[in-house]
Parts: structure tokens; sequence; C-alpha cells
């Protein structure tokens, strides 16, 4: 009988999707649930990644001419009220500090002391708040455009939470700027959609369909929303950042106006844009396997795991002097430019132990040296992009020659996999009845991609199967066809999925 492959994870994917996800996010040891209902402690090992990606993103936006400010964690009710489909939009996620100090109780315990003159809203996000100053900052014409953007925790009271996707209490950026003219304000929506699609492919290996969201999915108060979407390995469509076009709207609740050139009183032009930790949730269901957490290397916190393998004093000195050297040799190298980072684990621990401590952790690169590869003068190498946890022996000299290669070649072959999985979970359809029985076969089927209109009849008719509208995708290549449920004549096609 075959030896059964051994498995780190459990349940595997296939047996418990969301079960599976919780385990890897255990056993790469990235967050834990907080105390506090729905909210995450992150630790270190995924902080780590988050900063990965905060420092990539944030050189994107300061090339774009962005710069960095901070806004209020608390918001007056009042502000969130002057813009009514905003407040109507947030108001059940909202949550609301009503007095200020504490005072015993009488029983041992606390209780409020003082009401606020106003409720102050926690920020669910920060439109209203940051209008408020940028009301006061233009007066003029040549005070636009502003381009600024925040990293801050965001709260809103999710009724059901899971870590890094839907949690009380998240970390992410928001993008708000002021702009002159419409022209301007649209290009810069799109510009930032652009920047997440790149970040999104090019360094979370994530391929993404960037589109313009459906009236009914649409930001609340925006003109126009805009999404770039993720396919996940079970077949569930993830939103991993928007850009949102917002017309007047909230700089006129805001009273954000300016002198133009010809000494009139103008009303200025929004945007707002953001992407999450949620985005490692992503990371996650997009490359992850039965064994733990893969990470494309370009947001590896630790490249390489350098693992010695000895057995008495004497060996050890020998092995850890060899490994002293690697280790120099390797940090000089530089892969997407940071220094490529080594973990050397000399922990007392087997080697078992410590190959499936970092193969969990989602790793790129195993190296074990002992004796015997010393005297070869090479290493014996995983990856972990590989199907299995083979490794093989390679000489010192090739590897540390050929590691950035390596790097770039297993970042490539994570994208290349996810394209493939995505190519191989999209279905066109162009008919009502071949979309009943895409998504009633399956709990999460995977992308319908169908010719349809924003329409009363499609937001009715796809309630009972729990699909939402992703997008209509920016790139459209199709032939007039019947709306798949008005029967009416169109062009577009729109992307649907179960998503998360």
């Amino acid at each position: 009988m075959a030896k059964q492959p051994k498995h780190a994870i459990s349940p595997l994917r296939s047996e418990d999707y969301p079960e599976w996800f919780q385990q890897v996010i255990k056993e790469a040891d990235l967050a834990e649930h907080s105390v506090v209902r729905g909210c995450m402690v992150i630790k270190p090992w995924g902080y780590a990644i988050w900063e990965l990606m905060q420092r990539e993103l944030d050189d994107q936006f300061k090339a774009t001419g962005h710069m960095n400010a901070y806004f209020p964690l608390f918001i007056p009710l009042s502000y969130l009220e002057k813009e009514a489909e905003h407040v109507e939009g947030f108001a059940k996620e909202c949550a609301v500090v009503t007095h200020h100090r504490l005072e015993p109780d009488g029983k041992g315990g606390l209780k409020p002391a003082s009401p606020l003159d106003e409720p102050l809203v926690v920020r669910p996000t920060s439109e209203t708040i940051i209008g408020e100053s940028y009301a006061k900052w233009v007066q003029s014409y040549r005070d636009l455009p502003i381009l600024i953007n925040q990293w801050a925790n965001i709260v809103r009271w999710e009724m059901r939470t899971r870590l890094f996707l839907r949690t009380t209490e998240f970390l992410w950026q928001e993008g708000h700027t002021v702009h002159e003219t419409k022209d301007e304000a649209v290009q810069e929506t799109l510009q930032m959609l652009d920047v997440y699609s790149d970040f999104a492919e090019n360094h979370m290996a994530m391929p993404v369909i960037k589109g313009e969201k459906t009236s009914n999915e649409r930001f609340p108060g925006a003109v126009s929303t805009y999404t770039i979407e993720a396919l996940m390995q079970d077949g569930k469509a993830l939103q991993a950042g928007t850009s949102h076009f917002l017309g007047q709207n909230f700089a006129k609740a805001a009273g954000i106006k300016f002198i133009d050139k010809n000494e009139t009183e103008q009303t200025a032009w929004t945007t707002s844009w953001g992407v999450s930790t949620r985005l490692i949730g992503g990371l996650i269901m997009t490359h992850s396997d039965d064994d733990g957490l893969i990470l494309p290397p370009r947001l590896a916190p630790k490249h390489i795991a350098l693992i010695p393998i000895y057995r008495n004093d004497d060996e050890r000195a020998q092995v850890l002097e060899y490994c002293d050297k690697l280790r120099k040799e390797l940090q000089s190298k530089y892969f997407h430019n940071r220094k490529i980072l080594v973990e050397f684990d000399d922990r007392d621990l087997s080697n078992g132990v410590r190959t499936w401590h970092h193969i969990k952790k989602g790793v790129p690169i195993r190296l074990q040296v002992g004796p015997r590869d010393i005297a070869n003068d090479s290493v014996f190498m995983g990856r972990r992009d590989q199907p299995t946890q083979e490794k093989k022996g390679i000489p010192r000299s090739e590897f540390v020659e050929s590691v950035t290669n390596i790097l770039e070649e297993i970042q490539s072959n994570l994208l290349e996999r996810a394209q493939k999985h995505r190519k191989e979970n999209t279905k066109e359809i162009t008919t009502f009845k071949d979309f009943e029985e895409y998504f009633k076969a399956s709990d999460s089927a995977g992308y319908a991609l169908c010719p349809a209109t924003d329409c009363t009849e499609m937001a009715e008719k796809i309630k009972p199967f729990k699909v939402t509208a992703r997008c209509i995708p920016l790139e459209q290549n199709t032939p007039t066809a019947p709306c798949i449920f008005s029967g009416k004549e169109t062009k577009t096609n729109i992307l649907f999925a179960k998503s998360y």
C-alpha cells in the first residue's frame, strides 16, 4: 500500500475550507482571537507581512504624488448625518461613544459617568471627518489638488467575524483627495485602482479583475465605485480593494468650495480609496495548501530558513561556521529592492520539527546543512511552491549565484498557478437557466461572466442563490446579446460569484 502523504493542516481544504483557513492562520502563527468579541491580535509574523504590504503600497502612493496624514478616530454623529446615503449605509455597523469618564457604581464596579454633548461614532470610514478639515484648507483653485492618505484602524460592528476577512476592528489605509474638475477626480479614482491591481498581481501574486460595482453594491454616497476582485481557491470571490469617485456629494455635505480662475465659487470633486488587512486573508486563500501558509517571496518576512544539522559538539562547530558564512553571503544579495533575509534556526529541536515550522509559516526556501553537505560544499534545498515537500542537493556556489532567480521563479509560479485556477473556474453563461444550474450545483462555484444589465430584475433574480454581482469588468469585448435577467439587448458582461 502506498504511504499516505503527511500534512500539517487538519482538516484538509477539501474537507472543511473555513476551518482549514483558521488552522492555516493558527499554524503559521499569524493572528489569534482577542478577548474582545470580533477583534484579533495580529502576531509578529502576520504583522511583518502587513508591514511589507504597507511599505510597498506607501511607496506607490508617494510615487503618484500622495502624502500621509492622520485624522481623528472619533466622528461627531452630526457629521455622518450630513450625507444621508452614507449614514444609512453604515448605520448598522457603527460603534457609538455616548459617555466619558467612569465612576464607582457602589457595588464594587464602574459605570459611565458623564454623557457627551453629542455622541461620537468610532470611525467606520473617514470621508465626513476629513471633509471637515478639507473645507477649511480649500479656498482657491490654487489649493488643489489635495492628495492625502492615512494609515489607520477602523471599527465596523460585524455580526459574523473571521480573522483577516471580517473583524470588528481592522487595519487599513484610506486615501482622500480633492480636485478642481470632475475629469481629474475620475482620473485619480482609476489611477489608484491601477495601483491596487499592480500590487495584487506583482507582489501578492494574486490575479484580479478590475471593474465597476453595480448600483446596489456601490459605496454609500459614491457616484461610482471601482473594485479589484480576486477568486479564492474555494471558488468564492474576495473584494480586495476599492476606489470611489464621490462626485460632489461629500464636498457639498462638508462645504468644500473654492474660487476658480474666473473668480466664481465652485464645489470641489472628491475621491476615496482603500485596502485593508483583508489582503492577508486573500494571500492565504490564494496560495496556501494542506501544509500551511505559502508566501510569495516579495511579501515574505524571511526569504530563506537555514537549518543546521549535527550530532555532536565537533559537528556543531563545523556546521555553524559553514552556515554563518553562507548566511552572510546570502544576506549581501538583494531581491526586489531589499536584502535577502535569512532566518538561522539553531533551536534545540529535531530537524523535522524545525522544518515543518518553516513550511507552515510559508518561508519560500528552506536550506538544510549537515556534515555531508559541507564535505560536498553543497546545501539541501526545499521550495515552498513545490507540490510536495521534496528536497534536493545543490552546490553551494550555484545556489548563492542563483538565489535571486529562484525567488523570482517562485513568485512567478505562484501567480501562474493562481491565474490557471481562475481560468479553470470562470464560466461564460448566456442564459438564466445555465446561471441557475451553475450556482445551484456548488456552494462556491467560481466566476460566472454573463451578458447582463444593472437592472431590478437582476437584483431580484440572484437573491435565492446567495450570489452577488462582483463587478462590471472594465475590459469588455462582447457582441450584443440579451441580458440573462431582463432579456434587453446589451453589450455589457457582468461578473457574478458567491463571495466573502
